[in-house]
């Protein structure tokens, strides 16, 4: 089942529109790009979230360099400039990176038409994330045999991917074979990406989804009511510990006391194979403003704001990773780790 009325990106050939997210529910407005400094600052911004569709922005950032510079005898220096200023976007998604390292090696060649190049190879990393989403979907949705609830975390859908969703992609497919499903989102504090984004998405496509507090999430373990709490990932480490969403680590620890399955869900340009493990993940901390009741914003202030925005899930609380080239059970057992996924 895909709703393909729900797209965080679109690319007209001349612009990028990209679907404010800060403003859903209650408004659906697209902003339009024409730079690469467009674009950073709608990732910096988080109109555009969620990894796989971060990278998938910077790559049509790279094609509107290229496209305003290209004339400039010097747009090649021009053009590293804006890719390095993108880069510095967000921390903590390597889909970022990957996509941008992709876009290098196109311009790194010789092509007759250099824009028409790396506009292509920026269409086919977006068409190959949502193809790769499809694949997830139905690994993930087999996983889902006898389950009868799931709970999910963040935003996972087409608003933060190429399209048709990582852990939202799962649920997607198992409601598509007429599996009976209780669907449970947990509201994602601070920034309430559960509670705006991904019940506002699956209403979309017609899935009943019941929305809870974020600390309610214990209690609903302890229900009964749920067999897999499946999310998505910003970084994943060759051992399999997951960089995700801030809350994630907390469901995982959870998951684990109560005897909940724990599934990860990425395409594989979310792996970072040169991470042995995720110590070395950097977790990004985003201003107190976006936090902090304003009446503490002040000077003098003795109130003040912690806010990590993704927490590390060590591999040992992982019961499934799922990637479009199959999916890993139990990494921690496995002596290579997930390296059986490097395809």
């Amino acid at each position: 089942m895909t709703n393909e009325t729900v797209k965080a990106l679109i690319w007209t050939g001349k612009t990028l529109e990209v679907l404010d997210q800060r403003q859903l529910p209650e408004i659906t407005n697209y902003d339009s790009y024409s730079d690469a400094a467009g674009v950073t600052d709608a990732i910096k911004s988080m109109r555009v979230r969620g990894a796989p569709a971060i990278g998938i922005a910077a790559a049509y950032g790279v094609v509107l360099s290229v496209k305003q510079h290209l004339k400039s005898e010097n747009w090649q220096q021009l053009v590293a400039r804006d890719i390095e200023m993108l880069a510095q976007s967000r921390p903590t998604a390597v889909n970022l990176f990957w996509a941008l390292d992709k876009m290098k090696s196109v311009l790194a060649g010789i092509h007759d038409d250099i824009l028409a190049a790396v506009a292509m190879c920026a269409i086919n990393i977006h068409a190959d994330d949502k193809a790769a989403n499809k694949k997830m979907g139905e690994f993930g949705a087999d996983l889902l045999t006898g389950a009868k609830g799931v709970m999910t975390h963040c935003n996972t859908g087409s608003l933060a991917t190429g399209g048709y969703g990582t852990a939202l992609g799962v649920i997607r497919s198992a409601v598509a074979r007429d599996k009976e499903l209780n669907v449970f989102a947990g509201e994602t504090r601070p920034w309430l990406q559960g509670a705006r984004l991904t019940v506002w998405e699956l209403s979309q496509d017609g899935i009943p989804v019941t929305l809870i507090a974020d600390s309610a999430a214990a209690w609903l373990m302890k229900s009964g009511k749920i067999d897999w709490i499946i999310v998505g990932a910003d970084r994943i480490a060759a051992n399999g510990d997951t960089a995700n969403k801030i809350g994630t680590y907390s469901l995982a620890t959870l998951a684990k006391q109560h005897g909940v399955k724990f599934m990860v869900v990425a395409p594989n340009s979310t792996i970072d194979w040169h991470l042995e493990n995720g110590d070395n993940i950097e977790i990004e901390y985003r201003t107190a403003r976006e936090f902090l009741p304003a009446c503490y914003d002040t000077p003098n202030s003795l109130v003040s704001a912690w806010n990590p925005v993704f927490d590390i899930t060590p591999a040992t609380l992982i019961d499934a990773i799922v990637t479009e080239n199959g999916v890993v059970l139990n990494p921690y057992e496995h002596a290579n780790g997930i390296r059986i996924l490097q395809k």
